[in-house]
């Protein structure tokens, strides 16, 4: 079956980066029993991360602050504007496509 995940090969970008060899093993035999390839995991991850998933967004702000890597302040005003902008989604009662489709909309009566 192919993974609807895999952008077009013209499309394609290369992430890369280290890590130790116990954790490449303990994550390549994690993958192995949930059934998917290290790609689809990590392109899962990203996905959750660039859309937002609360669980995703959970888990990484709870690193951030068990780590160290961000302060309370920067963390605190992050939240703030997260929930701004789940406030005005909400108040308009608009989701990603309908957002979309206004912005084509508004790209057809300008002629951009």
């Amino acid at each position: 079956m192919k993974d609807p995940t895999i952008p077009p090969t013209e499309d394609r970008k290369k992430i890369m980066f280290y890590d130790s060899s116990d954790r490449q093993t303990r994550l390549k035999i994690r993958c192995d029993y949930d059934g998917i390839t290290q790609s689809q995991f990590f392109r899962m991850m990203v996905t959750g991360y660039i859309e937002n998933d609360e669980n995703i967004y959970s888990f990484v702000k709870s690193f951030k602050q068990d780590n160290q890597i961000q302060g309370v302040q920067k963390i605190n005003k992050i939240d703030s504007l997260r929930n701004k902008s789940k406030d005005t989604q909400n108040k308009f009662s608009l989701n990603n496509d309908e957002i979309e489709n206004i912005f084509d909309a508004i790209e057809m009566e300008t002629g951009l």
